[in-house]
């Protein structure tokens, strides 16, 4: 079976008004348009996909603070949630959203999370998980959300790199931290490292994708883990 990819990015708890997390999803999906094609249109979640399809909605400002502003989407007395999809039903799962906003709290974490598609099996998969597409996909989720951490993995790249119970972050096949967290050391070839303009740094552990099934990638990705574990960059987002 092929690798199921998603990428990440988490912070504290932080409150923010609808407005303001309307104005951060609106700067996301705008960023996130230009990636690729893929991120072009959006439908929110429901039971099924034929019910989605039927909910298909530009992501401009006052369209996503109506959607803030429903109580189904409220978490509490403060936070949000929100849900979408790409709606690529005829190759696959298409793109996942999943995003929680706001909340100050600890209740719900604050996350944005895409889903990706299956790169070996949708067209979509093919184009998207690759590491140029990716960094920009990073990018995008960096410059609307100022998170702490961030990674592109697998699950299974995941568990292999932490027992299930440990709260610190890993070293995924790309990792971002924020200049809060403190400084990124020098990092061994094939590794490469960018700034994201004053925010943090985005970590590439290789120009390819990386796989749990591969013992060379998990090697690599254990000894870059180490390295920032030795400089607490890892630890865990409280």
């Amino acid at each position: 079976m092929t690798d199921s990819y998603y990428a990440g990015v988490y912070w504290p708890a932080r409150l923010e008004s609808a407005e303001e997390c309307a104005r951060r999803t609106e700067t996301f999906f705008r960023l996130l348009a230009r990636c690729d094609e893929t991120f072009a249109r959006w439908y929110e979640q429901a039971d099924s996909a034929e019910e989605a399809l039927q909910r298909g909605f530009t992501p401009d400002y006052e369209t996503l603070l109506r959607f803030y502003r429903r109580e189904e989407n409220q978490l509490g007395k403060d936070g949000f949630s929100f849900g979408a999809w790409t709606g690529h039903v005829e190759d696959g799962r298409g793109v996942m959203l999943s995003l929680t906003c706001g909340d100050a709290s600890g209740a719900y974490p604050n996350c944005c999370v895409l889903y990706l598609p299956w790169p070996e099996v949708e067209p979509e998969g093919a184009r998207v998980v690759v590491a140029p597409v990716l960094v920009n996909v990073m990018r995008a989720m960096v410059l609307a959300w100022e998170p702490l951490v961030g990674v592109v993995a697998t699950d299974e790249w995941r568990w292999a790199l932490r027992p299930e119970k440990d709260p610190r972050g890993f070293t995924g096949w790309l990792t971002y931290l924020a200049r809060a967290r403190g400084e990124v050391p020098p990092l061994p070839l094939p590794v490469r490292t960018e700034p994201v303009e004053d925010k943090g740094t985005l970590i590439v552990l290789a120009p390819e994708c990386l796989s749990a099934s591969n013992p060379e990638h998990l090697s690599l990705g254990r000894r870059i883990q180490e390295a920032l574990d030795s400089k607490g960059l890892l630890r865990p987002v409280l």
